[in-house]
């Protein structure tokens, strides 16, 4: 790509020497006499860049500059001046110039300043699509009724900063509920910073969420900022808030009400700004009357409450679902797309989903990397035994845990037959059922053996 710059200067010799030089460069260079004769060339021209001198007569630099931005706001100018002053640059700068350069011109410094300044652009550029990228890696996919309720929730949440609880099973998608929260409010330039509740050890959840001083405990050789430092000025997203404790509940109700906090191990109060977004997939009423959960924090955190539907309440939504986990596999995996026959999404659109729409990501991904042909046919599609197909009576498995009176009994017969279904999808590998039913890999352990289920298949 070749790059077109623009040269604003009054004095001919300037416009020569500079357009001799960059043209040498590889360059396209226009040039103008005035600041107005500057302004219409841009219009034309479009340049990638402008190099304006200070003092024409007329309409000066500064005045140029200042109207080149109102109409181009994204445009790059490097200001040249033969009497320049510390004043002058300043406003420059806040007018927006790039960069200043004082004559007489050094020639190796006018490349280097072109060079810095397109080499800015170019990552701009590429920051911004990587933006629309991470935008669109986190959309929340479907036309179905229920998730376009979500959507208008979502739309008029954003631009406040109440906190928002997401409730809904595991796999639905409450991060993307969370990240498309932030995406479409004013914090949206500043973090977006998740933690798992569930998965950090209690002896060190606070630590992560607060930070510590140096010397704070054993193996704290240096400070170090937590998860509400970093989000300050953006968006925490507290992920499983359900599973913390109730000593780490209290200071996060007290960040939330005064707005500061103290490191482990520290006495200053440091200030935050953060929005806080937080998920469960258990009932906090339940968890409150048994003593799990402080009231009063729930109060805070359930300011606007948002429900991520299961898939099963949104079928007709796979087919645009298949398709985006195809696109966004072989997006990131640099590949040529395959392509879901009929056959296969209604095969699909089939089942009911207990692990929802991260269940069915998995299942494409696995489809996709081990089908060899460029079609994916209904034979394709794997057996999906374990689960109830819509308009199916409820797996024969189950129908114990139905025919006990107890909550408790049939819980207990649920997960028993859960994990040991989970365990055949994945071939009986424990460490990958862990990470898919979202359980650490040695309570998965304790829960195997207290269930009495043999992994020795």
């Amino acid at each position: 790509m070749v790059h077109t710059i623009l040269v604003v200067d009054d004095e001919k010799d300037i416009r020569t020497s500079l357009s001799g030089i960059l043209e040498d460069e590889g360059y396209e260079v226009i040039t103008a006499a005035s600041g107005a004769d500057g302004i219409e060339c841009a219009r034309q021209e479009l340049p990638d860049l402008i190099l304006l001198d200070i003092w024409m007569p007329g309409m000066d630099g500064l005045e140029t500059l200042e109207k080149l931005k109102s109409i181009f706001p994204q445009v790059t100018v490097i200001m040249i001046s033969g009497h320049g002053t510390i004043e002058t640059a300043v406003r420059a700068t806040k007018l927006g110039a790039f960069d200043f350069i004082e004559k007489p011109l050094s020639l190796e410094k006018v490349l280097i300043s072109v060079a810095n300044a397109l080499k800015l652009q170019e990552l701009k550029a590429e920051n911004a699509e990587l933006k629309r990228t991470a935008a669109n890696e986190y959309e929340l996919i479907g036309d179905a009724p229920i998730l376009a309720h979500l959507r208008d929730q979502i739309m008029r949440v954003a631009p406040t900063s109440a906190s928002v609880l997401v409730t809904g099973e595991n796999g639905t998608g409450k991060e993307l509920v969370a990240r498309s929260i932030h995406y479409y409010s004013p914090r949206r330039d500043r973090p977006f910073v998740a933690i798992n509740c569930a998965a950090i050890p209690e002896e060190l959840i606070e630590s992560e969420l607060f930070g510590h001083e140096k010397g704070a405990f054993t193996g704290a050789v240096a400070q170090k900022k937590g998860k509400f430092d970093l989000a300050d000025g953006g968006t925490l997203f507290l992920d499983e808030i359900g599973d913390m404790s109730l000593k780490t509940q209290a200071k996060v109700l007290r960040i939330i009400q005064e707005r500061c906090f103290e490191r482990v191990g520290g006495t200053r109060l440091v200030s935050v700004d953060v929005r806080i977004v937080a998920a469960t997939n258990k009932s906090l009423d339940q968890e409150i009357l048994q003593g799990r959960f402080r009231e009063d924090l729930y109060y805070r955190i359930n300011v606007v409450p948002f429900r991520a539907p299961a898939l099963r309440e949104r079928l007709e939504d796979i087919p645009l679902l298949v398709r985006h986990f195809v696109a966004q596999f072989y997006r990131r995996e640099g590949r040529e797309a395959k392509a879901f026959l009929p056959e296969a999404v209604e095969l699909l659109a089939g089942y009911d989903w207990p692990g929802n729409v991260r269940e069915l990501k998995n299942i494409i991904e696995r489809i996709l990397i081990m089908t060899p042909g460029r079609t994916i046919t209904a034979a394709d599609v794997p057996d999906l035994r374990g689960g109830a197909t819509t308009g199916r009576t409820p797996c024969p498995k189950l129908e114990g845990a139905f025919a006990m009176s107890v909550l408790r009994d049939a819980r207990e017969e649920f997960e028993r037959e859960f994990i040991i279904h989970k365990l055949e999808a994945n071939d009986w590998n424990i460490s990958r059922t862990a990470e898919i039913i979202e359980l650490e890999r040695s309570n998965l352990h304790r829960k195997i053996k207290s269930y009495g289920i043999d992994v020795r298949k």
